[in-house]
């Protein structure tokens, strides 16, 4: 009895070894087979998916060295792959070093087979003649191949995106200074709406990155990217010391040139098939200098531009479903100037050490009056200050304005002087007084120069000049002394400003800059006749 016991307790020791070394030995089996069948079928699945991602795309090609197909985990990772635009095909659009594609395993949990990808180091490059080659194109976006292409890496829907450590650049017409985002991060989970489908925005997303060397950028969000007719997202969105001269890249026709500055900037956005808000808490600009330069080759284009802007302020103001707010905007130790290279004498007006603070703009009159304070130089000398209060209406915007520029060196002007009559000072100060209101379209107010202690005729400066035009300047300066102020020394002459500003085909602004242009130089440069 005892024997047959041992023998039968051997028996089940054995049975139990057999069954244990079969349990584990056949998925070990299994698993070299498909590890090992994995590098067999890396060159043919190689060669397969670069014919099949240059048979789709339109437009660009496609080089793929290197490919590798994980059995195991049913993933596909391609390596060096480059992608160019057959128009200009150097350099390559994309380089992805490594693009990782695998089943997510956490949306299989869910119940739905979607895919997971994982790009590391990606490098995009976009100069201005591949940009100028994509936007005239005439096939469609959805036409050129990029979705299907997605899919010939992978065929499952992507549900999770990450992006590390990308490069993304673009070079414009100044090639030594590109747009370069670096250290791109992006992590965008449930794309495909697999969790939490009943909520308005079940995706969620992060993006960090690096802006033109020395700013930083991040965006925490959701969204619905499923959503009809357009995708729905919502973020806040966060700068900090964004180098604002680089944006002359981005907009090289704009008549606009910058130089330093750096930008910090607060805020949310929504935009959603039903919903569009743009709320900027703070925006930040230091140190900045910018002009705005008028010329005779592009007066028609400025124009047109003047006239599209003001278009696009009426449609957006009291639009329902639109709302843009800016609750502060500061420009902090800037300078900001108007270049006019189409008078006869090309001259610069600015006001440098400017301190500007804005606040509560928005589109909608119902968040109430927007309000402006300045600060600053005119023409680097005359203590300037102004308020604005600004009142969005659909028609054009009420405004109130008070601007005071307290002795400020006449010297500077002298282009502007000989510009518009033909003279110029050898020592004077000017200031202004300035009261301005546009009230349901209709402009009023006045502008107030003074002179002080001008002198319009220099012997020394003035003798290589015709004796006609020392004359002139004789004529002009024996005006202003005899008009002086005896008790002040000084000149004074005013200009009252009428005028309608509701014609709807011509911008608000354009006509309130030029009323108050053509009042400013009548006023500023008297004559015979105005006295």
């Amino acid at each position: 009895m005892a024997e047959m016991r041992g023998e039968q307790f051997r028996f089940t020791r054995v049975l139990s070894s057999r069954t244990l070394r079969w349990g584990f030995g056949i998925p070990a089996a299994v698993a070299a087979v498909l590890f090992f069948a994995s590098f067999v079928l890396d060159e043919p699945l190689r060669g397969i998916t670069e014919a099949k991602l240059n048979r789709d795309l339109k437009g660009y090609s496609v080089r793929l060295p290197a490919l590798h197909v994980q059995l195991l985990d049913l993933s596909v990772s391609l390596k060096e792959m480059t992608v160019v635009q057959q128009a200009h095909p150097d350099p390559p659009v994309a380089s992805f070093p490594r693009l990782k594609a695998s089943i997510h395993w956490s949306g299989l949990l869910a119940g739905k087979l979607v895919a997971e990808f994982r790009l590391d180091k990606p490098k995009i490059n976009i100069n201005l003649l591949q940009l100028r080659s994509e936007v005239d194109n005439t096939v469609p976006l959805k036409e050129r191949g990029w979705q299907q292409a997605v899919e010939d890496i992978y065929p499952l829907k992507i549900n999770s995106l990450k992006i590390n450590d990308a490069n993304i650049s673009y070079i414009g017409d100044d090639q030594k200074r590109p747009l370069i985002l670096s250290n791109f991060n992006l992590h965008a989970k449930n794309i495909r709406n697999v969790n939490l489908p009943d909520k308005i925005y079940p995706s969620s997303f992060h993006l960090d990155t690096a802006i033109f060397g020395t700013g930083q950028g991040r965006i925490d969000g959701a969204a619905n990217f499923l959503a009809k007719p357009l995708p729905g997202i919502k973020g806040r969105i966060m700068l900090e010391k964004v180098p604002v001269d680089y944006f002359n890249t981005a907009i090289p026709d704009s008549n606009f040139s910058i130089h330093g500055g750096l930008l910090s900037a607060s805020g949310d956005a929504e935009f959603a098939p039903t919903v569009k808000i743009a709320h900027l808490e703070k925006l930040e600009i230091q140190g900045m200098t910018i002009d705005y330069t008028h010329s005779l080759r592009t007066a028609a284009v400025e124009k047109k531009r003047v006239v599209a802007a003001g278009k696009k302020a009426r449609e957006l103001t009291n639009r329902p479903g639109i709302l843009l707010t800016a609750d502060q905007v500061n420009l902090t130790g800037c300078t900001i100037g108007m270049v006019n290279k189409a008078a006869r004498n090309p001259y610069r007006i600015y006001l440098s050490d400017t301190d500007l603070h804005a606040k509560n703009f928005s589109n909608q009159s119902a968040r109430g009056t927007a309000q402006v304070k300045l600060a600053g130089k005119f023409m680097g000398s005359g203590m300037t200050t102004a308020t604005a209060d600004i009142r969005p209406k659909k028609a054009g915007s009420d405004l109130d304005l008070y601007l005071k520029i307290d002795e400020s060196q006449l010297t500077a002007m002298n282009n502007v002087l000989l510009s518009y009559g033909d003279f110029d000072v050898s020592a004077g100060v000017f200031s202004l007084v300035t009261e301005l209101h546009i009230t349901d379209g209709a402009i009023s107010g006045y502008i107030k120069p003074f002179f002080k202690d001008m002198d319009v005729y220099d012997r020394r400066k003035d003798m290589a000049r015709g004796v006609s035009h020392q004359m002139y300047e004789m004529l002009i300066g024996g005006v202003a002394t005899l008009l002086e102020n005896r008790s002040h020394q000084e000149v004074a002459t005013r200009v009252d400003i009428k005028g309608a500003v509701g014609n709807p085909e011509t911008s608000t602004l354009q006509i309130v800059v030029e009323l108050v242009r053509n009042a400013f130089f009548k006023a500023m440069l008297p004559s015979f006749e105005k006295r």
